[in-house]
């Protein structure tokens, strides 16, 4: 009885699942098929390449960019410019600096301006310290020169190096300061 029982109910269940399956089955086939048919891919057409033109190499009579004059003639202009350099800066060298020089020039303020023996005398504050200075004195760490003083500005030669490496002059200056109470 038990074997009959069971054998009843796995063919009731093999009923059920095959009579559930097979209708959405067919609903999912179909639909699939219509969405086939609607898309259609866009593919962009690919350019054809270029034609690969061969030249003709015609310089192998001109100089040879490797050639030991070129090389040297190179080096010559080299130590030529590099002397011109080293001339503008040599006497900055041979000189003893000056103590306002370890200051950079946007660590000082130019605080007000007298007049000492008929000279003009820029009164220069760094780190709450006053400090005199004359025209020739020497301020800021790249060789910078007092080349004039007026009422309102300092102004300054200094001696720095470009983006190549080569030593330009450039002016700098300080503008009067005034405090804001």
């Amino acid at each position: 009885m038990r074997r009959l029982l069971r054998l009843s109910l796995l063919a009731l269940s093999a009923l059920a699942l095959a009579g559930c399956g097979s209708a959405d089955e067919d609903e999912l086939q179909q639909w699939m098929t219509e969405q086939r048919s609607q898309v259609r891919p866009r593919v962009t057409p690919l350019t054809a390449p270029k034609q690969f033109v061969p030249q003709a190499y015609d310089q192998e009579s001109g100089v040879d960019p490797f050639s030991q004059q070129k090389l040297a003639q190179a080096l010559r202009q080299d130590s030529a410019q590099t002397t011109a350099n080293a001339s503008l800066v040599a006497p900055e060298l041979a000189r003893r600096k000056e103590p306002l020089e370890s200051y950079p020039l946007d660590s000082m303020a130019m605080v007000g301006s007298l007049r000492r023996d008929g000279a003009p005398v820029a009164l220069i504050r760094i780190d709450n310290l006053l400090h005199q200075v004359r025209v020739g004195a020497y301020l800021g760490q790249n060789y910078g020169k007092v080349t004039k003083i007026d009422e309102t500005e300092v102004s300054l030669r200094e001696i720095v190096q470009d983006g190549g490496g080569d030593w330009i002059e450039r002016k700098a200056s300080l503008v009067l300061q005034e405090r804001v109470k």
